[in-house]
């Protein structure tokens, strides 16, 4: 089986975060992340899909929310799996793999950001606000309100403060991965994260939000 070197466009068949890759073979959730790229540099993509179903939703999550622009999210998530697709031929174990997954998303988002000057802002961007069917009504309004306060909030963090908190909550990494991934050392990461979550706090109890303590 020839192993996937490219990320096809939309509308063809594509890695898409709502569902896994097709032809996936079952793999252990104990096999490291880094054994399944290691594999996959082998030539056995039903490691690459693993790798692809576990870190999907997250690293959708983390990009929709960083750029606040769906559009965005979905052309960075799809160029994020073509470098990692592309990188497997030099790939070393020198840190976790999401280290190294989010690094790359990163990068990946910052360089979109150059290329694309007018990039803004949308509304409704938030993943998870899919109700729930098996919610009341009255929680389903309260879900909903917290979910657009969050997004909210999250809007007027500076860019790299909600880029460290979301690397933080939705990639779930260490200080220290965080200032790995994003390039600056451990105390600047620390910074930017202790502000974010204060000015997070506030906007979520405060009608109006406070924009001073930038890192």
């Amino acid at each position: 089986m020839a192993v996937v070197t490219h990320v096809l466009p939309l509308g063809q068949a594509q890695l898409s975060r709502y569902g896994s890759v097709a032809y996936a073979d079952q793999m252990s959730i104990h096999t490291e992340d880094s054994a399944l790229m290691l594999r996959y540099k082998d030539g056995d993509i039903a490691a690459f899909e693993t790798l692809y179903r576990r870190h999907k939703d997250s690293l959708y999550r983390y990009l929709l929310r960083l750029s606040q622009n769906r559009d965005a999210a979905e052309d960075v998530f799809q160029e994020v799996w073509s470098k990692i697709i592309k990188s497997r031929e030099n790939y070393r174990p020198t840190a976790k793999f999401s280290t190294f997954l989010f690094r790359v998303a990163h990068n990946c988002f910052i360089d979109y950001i150059r290329r694309n000057k007018r990039h803004t802002h949308n509304s409704a961007i938030d993943p998870d606000s899919r109700p729930n069917p098996g919610d009341e009504p009255e929680l389903t309004t309260e879900k909903e309100f917290a979910r657009r306060r969050m997004t909210d909030a999250l809007r007027t963090l500076p860019e790299e403060q909600r880029d460290v908190f979301l690397l933080y909550e939705e990639a779930g990494l260490s200080i220290d991965a965080i200032a790995t991934a994003t390039g600056v050392n451990r105390e600047t990461t620390k910074s930017r994260l202790r502000y974010a979550v204060n000015k997070l706090k506030l906007a979520l109890t405060e009608p109006e939000n406070n924009d001073d303590g930038y890192a």
